[in-house]
């Protein structure tokens, strides 16, 4: 038997047999294994350390679905903790994830124990109408999950605890401005989105003073299968793009590709911790956005959408893309972070080949 481990992960090169909550994955490591071996922090130091175990929660969003890919390519072992298995399963099916762990909320605390980090990427969209219902569930969604992540990871007996926690966060933080600059050190906005923000990292950062905690305050991420651009293209498509409003609010945009590096960065490297904001060098505003957007679809960015109707159709919910904050990544230009995309032209243009 041929063993390939880390420092507190098993995995064997031929499948185990799981318990039966457990989906494991073809040539997958066994929990239960993973399990009983956890005390044994002898024999996992003997292991290679290149290899990380990473649960991950929001594994089936936008950023989590590419997150996982990229985790599976660098043949690191993946669990990925989620409140709805069947979903799951059909995102990330057998024949193309062999060895990726799909674990229920009952089952996270057999994930998490034994991992070496943790990426929470959980929340609701925000961009919907904001009913009080939906409001609440924007902010529970968040700090609930991230409050259940922290407990699993303080519950973890020492030599099975994660030593990473990679928790998600957003611009939302500083609130917004058409003049303002923000960075890392930026007090914190007065509007809901700020008040979520500072629950949902004051939240992360209960966990055990021995975890690196790193909090990637997120930007709008540009990607063609998810997230603002997806909904954006098919307008342009047909002819009837244009700027949400005025056009002058900033866009602190930043590319999927780069959000999932900077992700994978802060996993591996002990120098991310504390806040780092994740958008790219060179926010824009939304106007200089849709006009690029348009040139590199070959259509025009004619037709603004008035505030009026935004307002009709999201509610207090258009404040979203109605209202920007120009975020710099003061923390990740510090850390050395290469930005493949510094320019939204070029980041354009690479999601439209």
């Amino acid at each position: 038997m041929e063993l390939l481990c880390s420092t507190t992960s098993l995995s064997a090169s031929f499948a185990l047999s799981p318990p039966p909550s457990f989906p494991v994955r073809n040539l997958g490591f066994s929990l239960s294994l993973c399990k009983r071996m956890q005390g044994t922090r002898r024999f996992m130091l003997l292991c290679s350390s290149d290899k990380m175990t990473v649960s991950v929660t929001g594994a089936t969003g936008f950023i989590g679905r590419r997150l996982v890919q990229r985790l599976g390519a660098e043949n690191h072992s993946i669990r990925v903790l989620t409140r709805s298995k069947s979903k799951a399963e059909k995102i990330f099916p057998a024949k193309d994830y062999p060895g990726l762990v799909i674990a229920e909320e009952d089952e996270w605390g057999n994930c998490v124990q034994g991992s070496n980090a943790v990426v929470n990427l959980a929340g609701l969209p925000i961009s919907t109408r904001w009913s009080p219902e939906i409001k609440k569930e924007i902010k529970d969604s968040r700090v609930r999950v991230t409050s259940k992540v922290v407990e699993l990871i303080n519950k973890s007996a020492v030599e099975a605890r994660p030593t990473v926690l990679v928790s998600a966060t957003a611009v939302g933080y500083y609130g917004t401005s058409e003049t303002g600059v923000f960075d890392e050190k930026s007090p914190s906005g007065n509007d809901y989105l700020s008040e979520v923000c500072r629950e949902w990292e004051g939240t992360a950062l209960k966990a055990n003073k021995d975890v690196r905690v790193a909090l990637i305050r997120i930007g709008v991420v540009l990607g063609k299968d998810g997230g603002a651009l997806a909904m954006m293209i098919p307008f342009f498509q047909m002819f009837a793009g244009g700027p949400l409003g005025t056009g002058q609010q900033w866009f602190s945009w930043i590319h999927v590709d780069d959000l999932v590096n900077l992700i994978y960065e802060a996993l591996s490297k002990p120098s991310y911790q504390g806040v780092i904001n994740g958008t790219a060098p060179n926010p824009v505003r939304l106007g200089e956005m849709c006009q690029q957007l348009g040139s590199v679809l070959g259509r025009p960015s004619w037709l603004p959408v008035p505030d009026f109707a935004l307002k009709a159709l999201l509610g207090e919910g258009a404040t979203v893309v109605l209202e920007g904050q120009k975020v710099l990544p003061v923390r990740a230009k510090e850390l050395g972070f290469e930005f493949k995309y510094k320019y939204v032209k070029d980041a354009l243009r690479a999601i439209m080949q």
